[in-house]
């Protein structure tokens, strides 16, 4: 259904970008508007804005297993498992509100009374897989995984919640053993879910999304746009000169075990710490393609890629890769607040980037060997 909506959007993107692309022409704008507005900005925002759909329904879903009564259900349930992990079965709620947003799921863990537990689910929350990753995994998952797009795209959330209970398994070895405290919550009524709160619930999470693309997309795109076309010597013609391509060259070593080896990669990743949605905005402009979403733009993204080498398991690794790494400057902001620690902060950042690269790394090598 979000891929049906979706095309829509694609739609009426491509005939925005035409017509903006025209009217500069008739004005006589200089290529280099052109290029900031038509390849920068709309294509940047534009292109996170065709998943929408997509993003509209996940949180649909959400708000009903809230507005429902089973929320508070699935913290008793959880309890005795959780609590298998060193957890309280409260814990679960902020897991679980993660894989709509990070940053109100790191809030949540307010909830928790022991601030052991508190810090704990602080720092495995951001494993979860936040919506902001969702136009990746769509992405990557249809160019390359053709009718098991959406088995790949599923892979991702069961993988994070386990990477999560992983970690939370490790953390609570090395700690103090874990004392038992016993669960009280209040557990509401079941009941048929609201349609007015359901819409208030959606609209408030849609809401956070648009503003994120007209503010922190948008300057990240203009940033993004400007790293690519100037270099040490001006405007450049060749987007290998550009300063995004000679920072992310520095890095591309590092990278190259994961199989995300390519300097546009890199410049991709490093933009995603803005936002994850950035990443998609980033190949579209990284590669010169005005609506990446739609199946031309797929098709001649899909021919990019495949010019240097970046095959299936690339793109799986590099799905992997957006799952783990450093979650994004809001959430890391709310992490710093909510724990009060930047030691603590720091050390959430760095376990996540090298879990992905690990993970990364070792899904690359795998499916390469089959």
């Amino acid at each position: 259904l979000g891929d049906l909506l979706k095309g829509f959007f694609e739609i009426a993107l491509g005939a925005f970008s035409g017509a903006v692309s025209n009217l500069f022409a008739a004005m006589g704008a200089s290529e280099f508007i052109t290029s900031l507005v038509v390849d920068g900005i709309i294509a940047g925002v534009g292109g996170i804005l065709t998943f929408l759909p997509n993003i509209v329904i996940l949180f649909f879903a959400l708000a009903i297993l809230e507005d429902s009564g089973y929320m508070a259900r699935v913290a008793y349930v959880m309890d005795g498992l959780m609590g298998a992990i060193g957890l309280s079965g409260r814990a679960f709620i902020p897991m679980l509100l993660g894989f709509g947003c990070t940053v109100p799921a790191v809030m949540a863990s307010r909830a928790l009374e022991d601030k052991r537990d508190r810090l704990k689910t602080i720092f495995i929350t951001p494993f979860m897989s936040c919506s902001a990753r969702l136009p990746v995994y769509v992405l990557l998952s249809q160019m390359f995984f053709g009718k098991w797009a959406g088995l790949a795209a599923f892979s991702m959330y069961l993988l994070g919640l386990i990477v999560a209970i992983t970690v939370a398994l490790i953390v609570s070895k090395n700690t103090k053993k874990y004392e038992t405290h016993t669960l009280l919550i209040e557990l509401p009524e079941y009941k048929k879910p609201n349609a007015h709160t359901i819409f208030i619930y959606v609209w408030e999470k849609i809401k956070d999304y648009l503003t994120k693309a007209g503010t922190t997309i948008f300057l990240a795109s203009i940033v993004l746009w400007f790293l690519l076309n100037f270099g040490v010597s001006g405007l450049c013609e060749n987007m290998a000169d550009s300063f995004a391509a000679n920072i992310a060259k520095f890095i591309v070593p590092i990278m190259r075990p994961t199989g995300l080896g390519y300097w546009q990669i890199v410049v991709a990743l490093i933009s995603g710490i803005a936002a994850k949605e950035v990443v998609v905005s980033s190949m579209s402009v990284l590669f010169g393609i005005s609506n990446i979403a739609s199946a031309e733009g797929m098709a001649a993204l899909l021919g990019d890629l495949g010019a240097v080498g970046f095959t299936g398991a690339n793109a799986y690794a590099m799905m992997v890769f957006v799952l783990l790494y450093i979650p994004c400057v809001a959430t890391i902001a709310t992490i710093r607040r909510e724990s009060g620690s930047a030691k603590f902060t720091l050390a959430t950042v760095a376990t996540q980037l090298g879990t992905a690269w690990v993970m990364s790394a070792a899904v690359y090598n795998l499916i390469k060997l089959f």
